[in-house]
């Protein structure tokens, strides 16, 4: 009869419990004189238990505590004198202990894979006087393993390579399964590998997990992966052990097992002859069926008559061949070009060299297909040289070009303007001779670069270009002069013959032998008594003093006329004059003065009482400067006399001022108009903004005559004083002149007066009367409510 996996399971508890009470009578206390047991005192006793080890089933899934075992001590007589206790792991939570009979039974179920094994202490005790009558000792409960865990594969999924074509047997990878059962008892650990997929192209090892190929020539091109499933399983396999798998991927990597091919024999391209060099005429590509190192592959041209017209390179990217062009191509020379190439693989594997040659090759043609092509010079650079004192139109050279079309339409000429700007040169349109235009100058320009166009007759769009170089050929136009602007000084203590200056010089022609220079005096400096000229016939003379005894005060300058020559064809010559100045010099014959005036200065005044004399000038402008600005601030008072003490308010312009409640500076009555109209004479400085307009009506209020008088008499010293303030920087409070159409804008006037004049056409006045529009306006009444 066949047992399942969980009856087999059952049937492996019930052996071990069977084993367990079998072995009750080795687990019991018995009598031994093995080890002694030392009470206090000097008593000396034998020791009365020994303890073996325990054994426990794990996984026990019943319903009733699981018997341990039993304890019993030889002084227990049985009559439940003895009380037995169990200290250590698991006592009490896991393990009791029956305290009358030392009966030990587990109350939960015990899994070794948590815990192998707990240590426990047991002791005997007089229930009376609950003292030890056995010492207390140690002992081991054991949990025995049953086969309840299966092999786990802890470092799966596997993912692993090989190479392709690899022989039979070669190592993939090892697989490793791993058994939480106990591997000293029985066979519940010992785990064997078998293949569930995969095969026939892999298998395993059974006992090592280790994975190798089955089948040979297995080719990446027909299937690069493949998918196992291993299988882990204890109890070597047999019929009711566990069991785990994982899956492994093994990929098949590539190996250089295929030729390149090209798809096709021959290929086809057509390309116009005005291709410019290096463009790309055609790419192609050899299919090779492996991937990376093992596809890249060399392209070269091995026969053929485009050799030296064409090259072929790899694009590294794609692995194509790009045919390029090395040299112009020309229809009317040549129309095709036929071309061998061979694509072959960088590395070959000597492995696959049977399967055939690394290598293929395609054979490509190609058409040149023609196009109206602009016309050809005969050269690409055209030199050519005029003297610079050639006539205006002569002929410099001559410059050619045709149509290389089969065509061959006729070509005119013209010069690139932008190349010529001073128009110095003109061609002949249909000859294309070059000409002058203006006269040449060699010192200006000595070489032309100028680009001839050649456009077709019948197709102006297609133009050609040429290139001119005219160079200038130079004549003797230029003379001599000196090479820079001397400044040249002799000593008052100079002695004769003494070199005082070196001269050379510049001539802009350029001869072919290079410059010679002749320096003399002019026929008129030839017999002067103070200077000579000495040619060092190096392109440079040497001035020297004919006597001594040089003056300032009789002559501080003197002019020196050169005469200078070159060896040009006819030969040119200029006169240059040097500038010589007379100086004071130390003994080292260093110049320190060359002003003649400085010697007048001890004839009249030192330098000190220059100095003395104008520092006084400058005292009395200071002096008169003061005097000026003090009188200019001094003025009369401009409120009122010592005599009278009269008090009146100033503001400055834009303050406010008391309002209604200042009244106690002087009778405010007397400010609210006058009655008698006097002519006032205006400023003449300052114009007035606002003209004052006659009032149609006039309020009669008792006159004060003080106030009035004061009042007229200090606005007309304002007005005729130049040195016043500004008219508008006097206020008063309630007077803004006879004829205003605001009348009295002073808020004075608002104690004694009951008037119901209506102010709302204040608001009609701009900003600056929004504050009394906003206190006389219509709202008058709830302001003050």
């Amino acid at each position: 009869m066949k047992l399942g996996k969980v009856e087999f399971c059952h049937f492996l508890q019930l052996i071990a419990l069977f084993l367990c009470f079998s072995g009750m009578s080795q687990a019991e206390l018995s009598r031994s004189g093995s080890k002694p047991y030392f009470q206090s005192g000097r008593s000396r006793t034998k020791r009365s238990w020994v303890w073996n080890q325990f054994f426990v089933l794990e996984e026990y899934m019943g319903s009733d505590p699981l018997y341990v075992g039993k304890l019993h001590s030889d002084v227990d007589k049985g009559d439940g004198s003895i009380k037995y206790i169990l200290s250590g792991e698991g006592a009490s939570s896991i393990f009791i202990i029956d305290e009358n009979t030392g009966d030990i039974h587990a109350t939960k179920r015990l899994d070794r894979e948590e815990q192998a094994y707990y240590t426990l202490r047991a002791q005997a005790l007089d229930r009376l006087t609950n003292k030890p009558v056995e010492p207390e000792s140690e002992f081991v409960i054991k949990i025995q393993d049953i086969n309840d865990n299966e092999p786990r594969f802890l470092d799966g999924p596997y993912t692993a390579g090989v190479p392709e074509m690899s022989p039979v047997g070669t190592s993939v990878v090892q697989v490793t399964a791993t058994d939480a059962d106990d591997p000293t008892y029985g066979n519940s650990a010992r785990v064997v590998y078998s293949i569930l997929q995969g095969q026939p192209y892999f298998s395993v090892e059974p006992k090592t997990g280790v994975i190798k190929t089955a089948l040979p020539n297995m080719d990446r091109e027909a299937k690069d992966q493949y998918l196992l499933v291993i299988q882990a399983k204890d109890m070597v396999g047999q019929n009711g052990g566990l069991s785990g798998t994982t899956s492994v991927t093994v990929t098949l990597t590539d190996v250089n097992d295929n030729p390149p091919r090209f798809p096709r024999r021959s290929y086809q391209y057509n390309v116009p002859e005005s291709l410019p060099v290096a463009s790309v005429v055609a790419r192609i590509k050899a299919a090779d069926a492996d991937i990376g190192a093992n596809a890249e592959m060399d392209y070269k041209i091995v026969d053929g008559d485009g050799l030296g017209i064409f090259k072929i390179a790899v694009d590294k990217d794609t692995q194509e061949g790009i045919i390029t062009i090395q040299k112009d191509l020309d229809f009317e020379a040549k129309t095709s070009y036929t071309l061998r190439i061979e694509a072959a693989n960088k590395d070959a594997d000597p492995r696959f060299l049977s399967l055939g040659p690394f290598s293929d090759t395609t054979t490509v043609k190609i058409i040149v297909e023609d196009v109206d092509e602009p016309p050809v010079f005969s050269a690409p650079l055209y030199p050519m040289e005029v003297s610079e004192a050639t006539q205006v139109g002569n002929i410099i050279g001559t410059v050619a070009a045709h149509d290389p079309d089969s065509s061959n339409s006729p070509v005119r000429y013209s010069i690139d303007r932008n190349t010529d700007l001073e128009r110095y040169f003109n061609i002949d349109a249909n000859s294309g001779v070059i000409t002058t235009a203006k006269s040449l100058d060699r010192e200006t320009n000595a070489v032309h670069n100028i680009t001839v166009l050649a456009m077709e007759s019948q197709n102006p769009s297609q133009v050609g270009r040429g290139y001119v170089a005219i160079t200038i050929l130079d004549i003797n136009d230029n003379a001599p002069e000196f090479a820079m602007d001397y400044e040249t000084t002799v000593c008052e203590n100079a002695q004769p013959g003494q070199v005082i200056q070196k001269v050379s010089a510049i001539d802009k022609d350029e001869p072919a032998n290079g410059h010679q220079f002749y320096f003399s005096l002019t026929t008129d400096a030839t017999n002067n008594h103070n200077f000579s000229l000495k040619d060092n016939k190096d392109n440079t003379a040497s001035i020297l003093t004919r006597r001594n005894g040089f003056r300032r005060q009789e002559q501080s300058v003197y002019y020196l006329p050169i005469f200078i020559v070159d060896s040009g064809s006819p030969s040119l010559s200029s006169t240059n004059t040097l500038t010589i100045r007379v100086c004071d010099c130390d003994a080292d014959g260093v110049a320190q003065t060359c002003n003649a005036e400085a010697y007048v200065l001890p004839a009249g005044l030192s330098t000190g009482a220059l100095i003395a004399i104008l520092a006084c000038v400058l005292t009395l402008l200071v002096l008169i400067l003061l005097i000026v600005t003090m009188r200019r601030r001094k003025k009369e008072p401009l409120i009122f006399d010592e005599e009278r003490d009269i008090r009146e308010n100033i503001v400055r312009y834009d303050d406010e001022g008391g309002g209604e409640e200042d009244t106690e500076a002087f009778d405010m009555a007397a400010l609210r108009n006058l009655n008698v109209m006097r002519d006032t004479k205006t400023r003449r400085d300052v114009t007035p903004e606002i003209q004052f307009l006659s009032r149609p009506t006039f309020k009669s209020i008792p006159d004060n005559v003080i106030f009035r008088e004061f009042i007229w008499e200090r606005l007309k010293e304002a007005d005729v004083d130049p040195c016043a303030p500004p008219y508008d920087s006097l206020q008063t409070y309630a007077f803004e002149g006879n004829g205003s159409v605001a009348e009295s804008l002073s808020s004075l006037d608002s104690i004694s007066s009951n008037s119901d004049q209506n102010y709302d056409y204040l608001s009609d006045w701009g900003p600056r009367f929004k504050r009394l529009a906003d206190m006389y306006g219509t709202g008058q009444e709830s302001l003050y409510s």
